[in-house]
């Protein structure tokens, strides 16, 4: 288990992780974002031994409270990530469910961005830590899109519109505003591990390591996202897709029929290019993913905001 001292007051906080630089200015702009807001509740960046001190300059600099936690990874290596090793990093975000010293912790990627307050999530019915996994509410989280928009060759085969729980509400766009699909919609049962409401535990958190142990972790395409759908099979919460609007949602043929700009509370910048990876010299927008905009402003308000406060520019 991690430490079991909290870094801030608060009992129920937003954490993301963070591993190295290349997310930092995500983190920062995500920071900005939920205080922006207006939420009640802070961001406490979980970092690994890997992080940088340049990073935990900024970090500082910012007043962003930090937490190292545990490198997880399974004891078998599991599976050969080399087309997209993002997903190594990926098993780390589920240290949360070991943070006991919280009541409540809501996982946000850095690669997201709040539109919206969404405090209402550290109120959502979730079971009790003493349940240990056990129940039929463990956590709550957004679906996956399986869609595969970008046919990525090494995604699996299954991965097609057919089997996307999004597909489901394509006639029923306003109840996808307020209601996910259940778990059991898409054959694959699949959530994205984005966005992740968690009441940590003990139980639980012993049985994801007993999982991440396992023969099973071989074969496990997405990680973490894997480890859960698989483990907790239809017994987590479905969220509506407005608290982990995945950016592809709203691409034409994937799943515009759903997708309001005007109700989304949390974009997430799924896939490469990222945000911070198109703009110019002078940090302007220069990106075709029009969404990208909103990162970008939100971004700016952030770095004059910092140099009003006297904040060292150092390129986050």
């Amino acid at each position: 288990m991690t430490s079991s001292e909290r870094v801030t007051e608060s009992k129920k906080v937003w954490t993301t992780l963070i591993t190295n630089t290349a997310y930092l200015s995500g983190l920062l702009t995500l920071d900005y974002s939920l205080k922006k807001h207006n939420s009640k509740y802070p961001l406490v960046a979980l970092y690994t031994d890997a992080f940088p001190p340049e990073g935990h300059a900024a970090l500082e600099a910012r007043g962003i409270p930090k937490q190292r936690i545990e490198y997880l990874l399974p004891k078998n290596g599991g599976k050969d990530y080399s087309n997209d090793p993002r997903f190594y990093d990926c098993w780390s975000k589920l240290a949360p469910f070991s943070l006991i010293e919280y009541e409540r912790v809501v996982q946000l990627d850095s690669d997201m961005l709040v539109l919206q307050n969404m405090d209402e999530l550290m109120e959502l019915e979730l079971d009790a830590p003493e349940v240990a996994g056990k129940g039929q509410r463990v956590f709550a989280a957004g679906h996956a899109c399986v869609c595969n928009p970008l046919k990525k060759k090494h995604y699996p085969a299954d991965w097609v519109p057919e089997n996307c729980a999004f597909t489901s509400q394509h006639n029923t766009p306003e109840v996808a505003q307020t209601t996910g699909p259940p778990p059991n919609t898409s054959p694959l049962g699949f959530m994205n591990g984005g966005l992740q409401v968690v009441n940590p535990s003990s139980g639980v958190y012993n049985a994801i390591l007993d999982h991440l142990s396992s023969d099973a972790a071989i074969n496990m395409d997405f990680a973490d996202q894997s480890l859960l759908s698989d483990l907790f099979k239809n017994r987590w919460v479905p969220l509506p897709y407005i608290y982990n609007a995945l950016k592809t949602l709203k691409w034409e043929g994937v799943h515009p029929q759903i997708w309001r700009d005007d109700k989304v509370k949390n974009i997430h910048y799924i896939l490469a290019p990222k945000p911070w990876d198109e703009m110019d010299k002078e940090g302007n927008f220069i990106s075709k993913d029009a969404t990208h905009a909103w990162w970008v402003t939100h971004n700016q308000e952030r770095l004059r905001g910092e140099k009003e406060r006297g904040i060292k520019v150092d390129g986050f």
